[in-house]
């Protein structure tokens, strides 16, 4: 019997991923997968084509965000599942990101710029094609420019918090991503909250501020967690009474070591994940 995926983390060209949303629901249907989150970068843009390819092709798409929010100590990010497209508050909010990521974007380049970097904002536009501008295409452009071999090289020295050429994003709070998200009717879930190596007690703090205001899950199958960070996310989500989720963070080209479905070949989401989070929807009163 073939073995089938869920994926409910993945992103497209309306963000910062390689592949259309029809380009990437037809891959989910390829690799065998019954089940995908779309949750592009502060933009619910490409999930109704999604959504659309996905009924042609029977593949369950669920319309999603993954929305950065600040705190002291770094950026954290939020899934939100099962969203509502046309959501006026959060696409009014999100809108006001976008453009102030653009703002930010062109403030990156200036800065390469006078570190001596042929790279202009019109390459960087290029580069994102239709989709949302963000950093990995900046970092795309000087990886094709031979200027670094890697765009984790980039980031680590360029575009990462205290690089060369950072600048600092807009972002909402952590309580406010997560109480906007449950307005527009979301499942939230703290995404890949392991791959900054935070200490247990910040986690455990965090996740104690934000159940209250409505965060539900934790993410703990993700291609960047490894068996022990795995575990300890479904520890803390017993702990704290969460559901959990997984997904590949797949982004394409963006990240070629990241496959759909299987992340780094190792990922695998149960399907008691997908089945767990619809029990807990029903039981908060909102539809799958």
């Amino acid at each position: 019997m073939t073995r089938t995926y869920i994926d409910l983390h993945t992103h497209s060209t309306a963000s910062d991923g390689s592949d259309s949303p029809e380009e990437l629901i037809q891959l989910a249907k390829k690799n065998n997968i019954t089940t995908l989150a779309l949750t592009d970068h502060d933009t619910v843009a490409g999930v109704e084509e999604a959504m659309d390819i996905g009924k042609e092709l029977g593949v369950d798409v669920i319309p999603g965000c993954e929305l950065g929010v600040k705190t002291d100590f770094g950026e954290i990010h939020l899934l939100g599942l099962w969203l509502d497209p046309k959501a006026s508050k959060l696409q009014n909010v999100m809108g006001e990101l976008r453009k102030y990521r653009a703002e930010r974007n062109k403030i990156i380049v200036e800065k390469l710029q006078a570190l001596g970097m042929d790279i202009t904002y019109e390459e960087v536009l290029e580069a994102a094609g239709d989709g949302s501008v963000g950093r990995p295409h900046i970092a795309q452009v000087l990886v094709n420019k031979k200027y670094f071999k890697t765009v984790k090289s980039v980031f680590d020295e360029m575009l990462c918090d205290g690089g060369k050429a950072y600048a600092p994003k807009k972002v909402l709070t952590p309580i406010e991503g997560v109480k906007l998200l449950k307005e527009e009717g979301a499942t939230v879930s703290w995404a890949h909250m392991c791959i900054h190596g935070r200490s247990t007690e910040y986690l455990n703090d965090m996740i104690a501020t934000l159940k209250p205001h409505g965060l539900d899950a934790l993410e703990a199958y993700h291609s960047e967690h490894g068996d022990a960070s795995t575990r300890l996310v479904v520890e803390l989500a017993a702990v704290h009474g969460l559901a959990l989720t997984g997904g590949s963070d797949y982004h394409g080209a963006v990240k070629p070591n990241i496959a759909l479905g299987r992340g780094k070949g190792g990922l695998f989401v149960p399907h008691n994940v997908l089945d767990n989070l619809k029990e807990l929807r029903s039981k908060q009163g909102l539809p799958v």
